[in-house]
């Protein structure tokens, strides 16, 4: 299995492992001689479709004889150019992966079948479900699906389908078998997490997911992926802050820090929204990390316009900022828009705000140096362990003793640009 993109994607990775686990199949190394491979695309940028291709081909390599199946959102968007490829035996997209293992079955590896349905009238969402994670720390939980945003850039609305919300009851499920199994972390994912519940009968939201996972006991924290500004509200955060174990760290999509480029993007506020959803944060949550996503060179971005981008980032001051240049998509309005912005001006501006991204990080990091605070290790490297303090600081320790899994104290010591070193402050609590 090789999965590229999302974290959504990984979630349904792990999913299709399990289903073929369930159906006695082992899984090996992507690189190693498999009977089958399963590559699980991403179509966000053209680099996305370009990997999927030779992720494809490098597989075939290693066995020419193997059945081939190609699934996700690159499979959903172009399923004529997948299966034109050769070697490659099944397409599906973005639905009925819990197929998979019997559509394999019928494939005798010379076989071209393509599965793939009309994702806009879907409106029940797919219950990939997992019960037997690896690791013992941190679960991803996908309780949504689809968009209904149609940003012009975007093509992932079209290959994702409208908002299916999961049942506030089979989350609730699945958190409990988690917590059971000794996971202490929670994240919560989806497309446009945002929309959960909007599609529901029963009219729950992101904040009665929220509150409901907090009340289930060995749940240490909970976490949201990416949200846009527009659900950040005084009677969000005040719900929220009621949940002990909620992280203080969001995920806030700012795509620019210029109106007129956040009007052609289709995005719904504006940076004066943006920025009052930023200061409502910080007064609840001083010491909240908030990260974001910003996209350089959209079509007719001028250097007036970048330059706003860069003043506006600079006022508000992020933890971290994801910096893409953009990537025309077929199918979406940006494509067709006239006066796109040169390779070498994308790159310069990238290069700036990656820059910046690095000063605030580090600035950030440094308010909290000497600090205790509370540490959730997830993986063992270099000599000691690595993990995440609530507001998603990397932090690494020293330590002969495994504390993988465990929710340590650490004092934070010293600032790198890999993570923040710390001590132990008692590796007996």
């Amino acid at each position: 299995m090789y999965t590229l993109g999302c974290k959504v994607n990984q979630y349904e990775t792990d999913a299709m492992i399990e289903l073929f686990k369930d159906r006695g199949y082992e899984i090996g190394e992507f690189d190693e001689f498999s009977d089958v491979y399963v590559i699980n695309t991403c179509t966000v940028t053209a680099m996305s479709d370009k990997k999927s291709r030779q992720m494809i081909r490098r597989a075939k390599k290693i066995n020419p004889e193997s059945v081939m199946a190609v699934v996700g959102c690159y499979s959903q968007k172009s399923p004529d150019e997948i299966i034109s490829i050769d070697g490659v035996n099944l397409v599906m997209g973005t639905s009925d992966r819990n197929k998979i293992v019997s559509e394999v079955e019928k494939l005798t590896g010379i076989e071209k079948v393509v599965e793939v349905i009309d994702i806009m009238k879907q409106r029940e969402f797919e219950d990939l479900s997992l019960s037997n994670l690896k690791g013992k720390t941190r679960a991803f939980l996908k309780i949504q699906e689809g968009c209904d945003r149609f940003c012009s850039y975007c093509i992932i609305p079209y290959t994702r389908g409208p908002v299916r919300s999961r049942k506030l009851e089979d989350i609730i499920k699945e958190v409990k078998e988690l917590s059971e199994k000794g996971f202490s972390e929670i994240v919560l994912t989806g497309i446009h997490v945002a929309s959960y519940g909007k599609d529901l009968n029963e009219k729950n939201s992101l904040l009665d997911v929220i509150t409901e996972i907090g009340k289930i006991e060995n749940v240490k924290r909970i976490r949201t992926s990416s949200v846009e500004p527009l659900i950040i509200t005084k009677e969000f955060l005040e719900g929220i802050f009621k949940v002990e174990q909620f992280c203080p760290h969001f995920h806030l999509s700012l795509q620019s820090g210029c109106d007129e480029t956040l009007k052609r993007m289709n995005r719904r506020y504006d940076t004066k929204m943006y920025k009052s959803a930023v200061d409502m944060i910080r007064n609840i949550y001083p010491d909240a990390a908030i990260t974001t996503d910003v996209i350089v060179g959209f079509p007719s971005e001028t250097e007036d316009e970048f330059n706003e981008t860069l003043r506006f980032l600079k006022e508000i001051n992020l933890y971290d900022a994801h910096i893409f240049k953009y990537s025309p998509r077929e199918g979406t309005k940006a494509a067709l828009m006239k006066d796109q912005v040169s390779p070498q001006e994308k790159n310069e501006r990238s290069e700036a705000l990656i820059n910046l991204g690095k000063e605030n990080k580090r600035a950030f990091e440094k308010r909290f140096l000497g600090e205790e605070v509370e540490v959730l290790f997830e993986s063992h490297s270099k000599e000691g362990y690595e993990g995440h303090t609530k507001n998603y600081i990397k932090v690494w320790v020293k330590s002969e003793e495994d504390v993988q899994g465990k929710i340590l104290k650490v004092k934070l010591t010293e600032s790198t640009d890999e993570f923040v070193i710390g001590e132990l402050s008692n590796i007996n609590s």
